[in-house]
């Protein structure tokens, strides 16, 4: 699945996928994709911009849900356990995982301006580089996150189309 949140692009082919590769998932390893996991999954996929727990909150009381909060952090557990969502820990919030049938690298360019965010899906040389480094000092990585912060070539261009 193909990240593209700093180029302009019909936004619902990513949430399609999105969904479509989290059912596929849940059905292979026999775990339950529920209908509140499903919204919350939807929500984060909603914009490439990260999503914290409260908006998420906020926008299914808003559909006329009446969630509480500890049902929101369950869903995003079970969202994280699955490899569907990255926690981008600087912004406590959330992401969507372009590629959630493996474990990898999960390496985010954050813009600072326009809150975007996309995962980079060819970090496997950063993610060896940091394995090897870490193999030297008895190190075992248990959640690689890479957080890179800077402006997207839209907001860095003045008459740049945003997405």
């Amino acid at each position: 699945m193909k990240s593209d949140a700093f180029v302009p692009h019909a936004h619902e082919h990513c949430i399609h996928d999105a969904m479509h590769a989290a059912e596929h998932l849940c059905a292979e390893r026999g775990v339950r994709l529920t209908e509140i996991r499903r919204r919350v999954l939807e929500l984060v996929w909603e914009s490439h911009q990260p999503l914290g727990a409260y908006g998420i909150l906020d926008r299914l009381t808003a559909e006329g849900h009446k969630p509480a909060p500890p049902t929101v952090y369950r869903a995003l557990d079970f969202l994280l356990e699955q490899g569907l969502v990255h926690r981008i820990a600087s912004l406590n919030a959330y992401m969507g995982c372009a590629d959630p049938s493996h474990q990898h690298l999960a390496c985010f360019l954050l813009c600072e301006k326009c809150g975007n965010a996309e995962e980079l899906e060819d970090s496997l040389a950063v993610m060896k580089a940091l394995q090897t480094s870490a193999d030297k000092r008895g190190f075992r990585i248990r959640q690689p996150m890479l957080e890179i912060g800077g402006l997207c070539r839209a907001c860095r261009e003045p008459g740049a189309a945003s997405s």
